[in-house]
């Protein structure tokens, strides 16, 4: 069997369509439909009605593929049963569209129109994940058509029966959501759905590419025969009016607009609302009533698009034209009000559309104004506004819109011509709102472009000035005169903190809706930032139009020296630190029987040396598993327990450090059970506690380990900081405490000595109590590179520090393993019956080889003396 594959290039469809609604048509031309609102929010679109730029593959046997093309509606025609041919549309790793669960509450909608011819199962289309499955697949044969969703996260599987579309077009739509579930959609009206879905262990194919036309297998078998057209992606879930309203527009089936009606029912003709000398009384009329009977944002925008393009040129009185502005303004608002306008907004061009018919409303109004100069001002819950008209005679000093307040546009009065001019001005309230995540590559702002992974948002109002005729402004940016524009940030919490946050570089952009490819993209050409901070920016531009203030905020990144620098770092000192451990828990392991080392401070050194050395084993593990597999999951939560663990065991070397030294309580035998349910009990609690609640934030994104972004990180910062905050406390007690003992003692050494004392008891310290940790607090960005380069040497060689100074150094230990080889000794020249001298920790802490005790152990109970006893490792 021949093997032929068809590759489309990726294409982007984001063009906004302008109605062209004549209200003395009641039904809507399919060119000017207002369910091309709908297409212009999708985020991918393939029209599939030409082969031209298709490029095929050659086969096996060196045979040129060929793409037969459809003869109904441009459609391409796949022949699965004569050739191999299929669509590859390419990879979407890590996107919504191969991993749904990235869709986030909005969900995605899948649209197309099918002809199948099918008697056989095959699969029609099908995207997937990565390892596991995600996305979705279609099947089909000549009795029962699936629609299929899977998602790792839950491990469910969504799956809806629909008929099969058989040889004539059929329109499938499909959307899914978290909350709803899977829902088709078939010729424009609802079909079926599935809302809970079920649990599976299948989780579908383990590919993420997108497939017309085959299974998603990669080894490529049972081609579909079938037409398809119109291939098109929202990530969102349209709603049921908008599933509509997009397929008659694709069919080129009228719909009505209400407005319409409303006029031809008026007593007013075409003819006679041009020469009525209250020509746009009906119209505000109409848009007063019209305004309750909306339930849908596209319906009501094309109602509005549809006044805008339609307004009689016909001079209008200032009462007039303030009733129409705030009645226009009404409207506006109750768009914004509607429920479904948050999921729609989300796109860009649907707002910035919004924003362009109000200054075609307002332009037009100033426009037909009877009277000069005349100005009307005026404030909505949309926007304030300012409609001046000004005679052929009148000089300006300047021009400022709005006259008060902290952000304004100025205009300086040479840049005027010395003609009747006319200005309009809109301070938008909300519209900022709407502009939260603009994809930079839909922008035309080349710095941005550089971090095109990090979405952009709008830090300030809108503000928008129109004037005619156009001031003479400067061409370039070097001279004058220019516009002045001042605006203050209006930023969110998290937007603020994130711009807040020293690891963040913040990128602020003097921007505007240009409108040149005919609809609004944001760009910053003709503008530059001249001055500003956190709070507010001035901006000079050599044109007038919409304007912004645009916020990215792009983490800081090491250079790639840097990055391989401390990564060598990390992997040298964790393979040290766990050799050395390792050496550690084996000797402390040997020497268990001698009573000096069977004490309860060598348990924990023992407890604590084991979590560090499991954790920096996994941790050096992960590196080589990719995000967002199972593996890759199932190493982060171990991480994540056993550096917790770490933790925890260092809380317990501290807490065990303060009962010897500052305040004495409880047998050792009393605190042993506490110490385990610390050092290993309340990691377990919190681990479970965070997979159970928040199981997608581990090993998704980056590496094995918890999301940054969702604050599950949080259930490992804050233990952490925890331990710390409360190590140093008990390290400052100690530091004193060893501090006045060596002065006491080695007054005649003098005060370098105790100093000299004082410094090597805390570096002992440091290594079991964590406190180097501090240091990753610190390193926050490349300001603080030296803070990063300590935070990886320290605490890589965390468990180097712990065997020097614990076991290497340490002088019960040594003691100890001498004794030990002494008694080895001993045991293998067979002397069994000597009596060994007894070691003299054995005598320092009461016991006589025959196991009865000593009278030494009487210690003087003076605080010193204790405390030299809990000291001696130090």
């Amino acid at each position: 069997m021949e093997k032929r594959c068809l590759l489309f290039s990726f294409t982007t469809f984001l063009a906004l369509i302008v109605l062209h609604l004549q209200v003395s048509v009641q039904y809507t031309p399919p060119s000017d439909h207002p369910g091309f609102y709908v297409l212009a929010t999708a985020s991918h679109y393939w029209p599939l009605d030409a082969v031209d730029g298709i490029h095929g593959l050659w086969d096996e046997v060196g045979n040129r593929t060929d793409l037969v093309e459809g003869m109904v509606n441009r459609g391409i025609y796949l022949n699965g049963d004569e050739g191999t041919t299929f669509l590859h549309f390419g990879s979407y790793e890590n996107s919504c569209i191969s991993d749904p669960a990235l869709c986030g509450p909005q969900g995605v909608t899948f649209s197309f129109f099918w002809k199948n011819q099918e008697s056989q199962t095959r699969f029609a289309m099908a995207s997937g994940g990565k390892v596991i499955s995600n996305g979705f697949s279609i099947y089909s044969n000549g009795f029962a058509d699936y629609v299929e969703f899977y998602t790792r996260g839950d491990s469910r599987t969504w799956r809806a029966k629909i008929t099969p579309p058989g040889p004539h077009w059929t329109h499938i739509l499909f959307t899914w959501t978290v909350t709803n579930g899977l829902k088709v959609y078939v010729n424009g009206t609802f079909s079926t759905n599935d809302t809970q879905g079920r649990k599976s262990t299948n989780y579908g194919d383990p590919y993420h590419n997108l497939i017309i036309g085959v299974d998603n297998d990669q080894s490529y078998g049972h081609y579909v025969t079938g037409a398809f057209d119109e291939f098109v992606i929202w990530e969102r879930a349209l709603t049921p009016e908008e599933i509509e309203l997009y397929y008659k527009a694709a069919i080129g089936e009228p719909v009505i607009i209400p407005t319409t009606a409303v006029v031809q029912n008026s007593t007013y003709s075409p003819v006679d609302l041009m020469l009525s000398t209250d020509a746009y009384h009906p119209i505000i009329t109409n848009l007063t009533v019209e305004i309750q009977h909306f339930q849908y944002p596209v319906s009501m925008l094309g109602y509005l698009e549809s006044v805008s393009i339609s307004l009689p040129n016909k001079t209008i009185p200032k009462e007039t034209a303030s009733n129409l502005t705030e009645t226009f303004l009404k409207s506006v608002e109750e768009v914004l009000l509607l429920p479904s306008w948050s999921d729609l907004a989300e796109s860009g061009p649907i707002v910035s559309g919004l924003i362009e018919t109000v200054d075609k409303v307002m332009v037009h109004i100033l426009y037909n104004l009877e009277t000069s100069p005349i100005s009307i001002d005026g404030s909505s819950t949309v926007a304030d506004y300012s409609l001046v008209k000004l005679p052929h005679s009148m000089n300006l000093h300047h021009y400022r819109f709005p006259s008060q307040g902290r952000s304004y546009i100025s205009i300086p009065g040479k840049a005027f011509n010395n003609s009747r001019t006319t200005i309009v001005g809109l301070f938008y309230h909300t519209m900022h709102n709407y502009y939260k995540k603009i994809d930079p590559l839909k922008t035309k702002i080349k710095e941005a472009a550089n971090y095109k992974e990090h979405k952009i948002s709008a830090a300030s109002y809108i503000i928008s000035l129109k004037v005619e005729p156009p001031p003479a402004l400067c061409v370039n940016l070097s001279g004058t005169p220019l516009i002045t524009i001042v605006l203050t940030h209006v930023l969110s919490l998290e937007q603020y903190s994130l711009a807040s946050n020293s690891s963040n570089a913040v990128f602020l952009y003097c921007s505007f809706l240009d409108y040149s490819s005919g609809f609004g993209v944001w760009s910053n050409e003709g503008c530059v930032r001249a001055e500003g901070n956190l709070n507010f920016s001035t901006c000079l531009c050599n044109h007038l139009t919409n304007f912004a203030i645009l916020m990215q905020v792009v983490p800081l990144e090491l250079s790639p020296a840097n990055q391989v620098a401390l990564s060598t770092i990390t992997y040298i000192g964790c393979s040290i630190s766990i050799f050395c451990l390792a050496i550690t828990i084996v000797t402390f392991a040997i020497l268990s029987s001698v009573s000096t080392i069977r004490n309860q401070r060598y348990h924990i050194h023992a407890n604590l040396s084991f979590a560090i050395l499991v954790a920096q084993i996994l941790l050096l593990i992960s590196f080589r598993f990719d995000s967002g597999t199972l593996p890759c999951k199932i190493m982060a939560i171990l991480l994540h327990f056993f550096f917790l663990s770490a933790f925890a065991w260092m809380l317990v070397e501290g807490l065990h450090l303060y009962s010897m030294v500052i305040k004495v309580f409880g047998s050792e035998e009393s605190k042993h059970i506490y110490y385990y349910g610390i050092g290993w009990g309340s990691p377990l609690v919190i681990c479970v506690v965070s997979v159970t609640s928040a199981l997608n934030s581990y090993g998704e994104v980056g590496n094995c380990w918890l999301s940054l972004e969702n604050g599950a990180i949080w259930a490992f910062v804050a233990p952490a900081l925890f331990v710390i905050l409360v190590n140093i406390g008990i390290l400052i007690a100690v530091t004193r405490i060893i501090s006045r003992i060596s002065a006491d003692n080695y007054k005649v050494h003098g005060v370098s000595s105790a100093v000299k004392l004082t410094a090597k008891a805390v570096a002992v310290l440091l290594p079991i109590l964590g406190i180097s940790w501090i240091f990753g607090v610190l390193a926050v960005n490349e300001r603080s590179l030296l803070f990063q380069y300590m935070f990886a040497t320290f605490n890589s060689l965390q468990g180097f520090f712990i065997f020097l100074f614990h076991c290497l150094l340490n002088s019960e230990v040594r003691a100890a393993f001498k004794h030990k080889t002494k008694v080895w000794s001993l045991t293998s020249s067979s002397i069994r019956n000597i009596n060994v001298k007894p070691f003299n920790s054995d005598i320092m802490n009461g016991n006589r080889p025959d196991g009865s005790p000593t009278k030494i152990n009487t210690w003087d109970k003076s605080t010193n003396s204790a405390n030299r006893i809990a000291l001696s490792a130090v």
